[in-house]
């Protein structure tokens, strides 16, 4: 069962893309309405060509393909509470890839740190 949502969405979406199509708007003022970028828009162009149909995401329902597993990410958060607590990210990190074999992005161990608030954010520098 689809969410009445997702519906209703998909039936603004067809209205402005059909308005767009009859060129009675254009298709960045489209892209506008809609709330996406000009890029989205041109991949949604494929309206023209599929219908209807084009508009339904291919992934809905289905996770991220690169998507951390929740178990993973709880295990890093785990070890650094647990064993590694001194440690800045970078040696964290370093240690995931190492000892735990955990392929993760530098960016991501950041961000999962920082968002759990184990890490602090680090500003740029640069003062105005």
């Amino acid at each position: 069962m689809i969410p009445k949502a997702l519906v209703e969405q998909a039936m603004k979406m067809q209205e402005v893309i059909l308005r767009a199509m009859a060129k009675r708007i254009t298709w960045w003022q489209a892209a506008e309405i809609i709330g996406i970028s000009d890029r989205q828009m041109r991949r949604w162009r494929r309206y023209e060509q599929f219908g209807y149909d084009g508009l339904w995401d291919r992934r809905c329902g289905r996770p991220f393909p690169r998507k951390v597993p929740l178990e993973v990410a709880e295990r890093v958060l785990a070890l650094y509470r647990e064993k590694y607590f001194d440690f800045n990210v970078r040696h964290f990190h370093e240690k995931l890839r190492e000892e735990h074999g955990l392929a993760l992005s530098y960016t991501w161990v950041k961000l999962a740190l920082q968002r759990a608030g184990l890490a602090r954010e680090m500003s740029s520098g640069i003062s105005m």
